[in-house]
């Protein structure tokens, strides 16, 4: 008997089309609220992916109110603009490049870590935009999770939104993030993917 690519998976075939297969970036949204507890427990669960030495650079500020929203849409691209002014949640997702701060923390086995970046302000830059990438990628496939879409965007300018909501200097915007129920005319047509020979190769 042969056995098909989705029984060799773990997970089941609905929870496989709900993380990858069916889901889709979103582009329109319901007015259905997304409320903290929501992210909350999509944050609790995506929290435990694995980052290069446990570093958890990413922050998360969400946008609820209308006068948040006012002051971020000038800076998002025209074709971004209105769904991002509709969505019940944006999310501007960014990297904290002071990140290292909390290595005695977060890798407490090794004692010195955080010295190893404290005098490389571009090696601590370049791996909080890594791993708060890789953080990312999670939270799309958590915010899947919980029954939700998610439609990033990087039609923005990332200047001008560190300008407006982090004027400490320490954070890279990378990201921003629509998150709510999809509308019934959310979605495109699914785009192609490569397949498994064009991307894998054995040595």
């Amino acid at each position: 008997m042969t056995t098909t690519a989705e029984e060799l998976l773990a997970l089941d075939r609905a929870a496989q089309d709900l993380l990858f297969r069916a889901a889709r970036t979103a582009n329109a949204f319901t007015a259905e609220p997304v409320d903290d507890e929501q992210v909350r427990a999509v944050h609790d669960l995506v929290r435990y992916g694995p980052t290069a030495m446990n570093a958890q650079p990413l922050r998360v500020l969400l946008l609820r109110s209308a006068a948040a929203r006012e002051r971020l849409l000038p800076y998002v691209s025209a074709g971004n603009r209105d769904k991002t002014a509709t969505a019940p949640l944006t999310a501007v997702l960014a990297a904290d490049v002071d990140w290292h701060d909390r290595l005695p923390e977060l890798f407490p086995h090794r004692p010195g870590a955080r010295d190893w970046f404290t005098g490389d302000p571009a090696g601590r830059e370049a791996q909080a935009r890594f791993n708060a990438a890789l953080q990312i990628g999670y939270l799309v496939v958590g915010v899947r999770a919980a029954g939700l879409a998610a439609g990033p965007m990087a039609g923005f300018d990332p200047a001008g939104v560190e300008r407006e909501f982090f004027p400490d200097g320490r954070h890279r915007v990378l990201l921003l993030m629509n998150i709510g129920r999809p509308a019934p005319d959310a979605w495109q047509e699914r785009l192609p993917r490569l397949p498994y020979e064009e991307v894998v190769s054995t040595l």
